[in-house]
């Protein structure tokens, strides 16, 4: 692997900065190269690097919230089930000076595909270019113009699915197909434009550095604003500041606190699908006051 980072990224140093690991990522490492610069090396698997990777593009070009740079995917020379992904090392602390940064510059990079002077770049339907994953679940991105539709059969179903094959549990799809033909009625009188998501913001995805704010391990895609604000209720870790500051630019519509509700079912199912069933109770529940 020395070999391969020193021939891509040109450099004769590669000294090992430290390690890291988490829940997903198999591994992860930092490394200082040549002129003092530094990288950040991730392994996983290439579907959820490429996700990743484009996902870190797309909200880099917004200009609205420091992520780190995307440099480049390999594959893994020695390990043929996996692949790297290589971006800016950034030295960060927990969030807390800038939680209102934070919820200002989320709120402006949900507006960014609204409000952008190149029209060409605009993107009017809900998905994204390529598959993110949450987690290690791979995500339905194909491109829809309805964005119930999409949120109901790309992102809900095939978690209902899972549940079912996994855990051989049915009181999942029962509740669902109880839900599915009210869950309409919770966006009557809205008119949603697709916004830029980060996907995956729980507390976790979020830091700071001593000058601003960062954002990291995206799952992007195109959708509802309101999605991304429900993880971040999930594990705590975000201020009264920040959803201050957030609201303050794009405001709370009729029925936000049923959406995001439905929002956070997503997330509830997506994680009895990888850590278990400690987590059914909560999906149940939701669906059961959604009712």
């Amino acid at each position: 692997m020395e070999k391969l980072l020193k021939e891509t990224l040109q450099t004769s140093t590669l000294s090992l900065l430290g390690q890291f690991s988490g829940c997903i990522a198999k591994d992860a490492a930092g490394y200082e190269i040549d002129e003092g610069k530094k990288i950040f090396v991730k392994n996983g698997v290439q579907q959820m690097l490429v996700g990743e990777y484009t996902s870190l593009k797309a909200i880099q070009k917004t200009n609205t919230i420091k992520a780190p740079t995307p440099i480049k995917v390999l594959a893994h020379p020695e390990d043929a089930a996996s692949h790297l992904l290589v971006t800016e090392y950034i030295n960060m602390k927990s969030l807390s000076k800038y939680q209102a940064k934070l919820g200002e510059q989320l709120a402006r990079l949900h507006l960014h595909n609204q409000t952008s002077e190149q029209p060409s770049d605009t993107v009017n339907q809900f998905g994204f270019e390529v598959p993110t994953c949450c987690g290690a679940i791979p995500l339905d991105n194909t491109w829809s113009s309805d964005w119930v539709e999409f949120y109901t059969r790309q992102r809900i179903e095939p978690q209902i699915a899972m549940v079912e094959k996994k855990f051989g549990d049915n009181q999942a799809r029962q509740l669902w197909t109880q839900l599915l033909p009210k869950i309409p009625n919770l966006f009557n009188g809205l008119m949603i434009k697709p916004a830029l998501l980060h996907g995956d913001l729980w507390s976790g995805n979020a830091a700071e550095t001593d000058f601003e704010p960062v954002v990291f391990d995206p799952a992007s895609f195109y959708g509802h604003s309101e999605f991304d604000l429900s993880i971040t209720t999930m594990f705590g870790g975000f201020s009264g500041a920040f959803y201050s500051a957030y609201h303050q630019l794009i405001p709370k519509y009729p029925g936000f606190d049923k959406r995001q509700q439905l929002y956070l079912l997503f997330h509830y199912l997506n994680h009895w699908n990888h850590f278990g069933s400690g987590y059914k109770s909560q999906s149940l529940t939701i669906m059961q006051k959604l009712l």
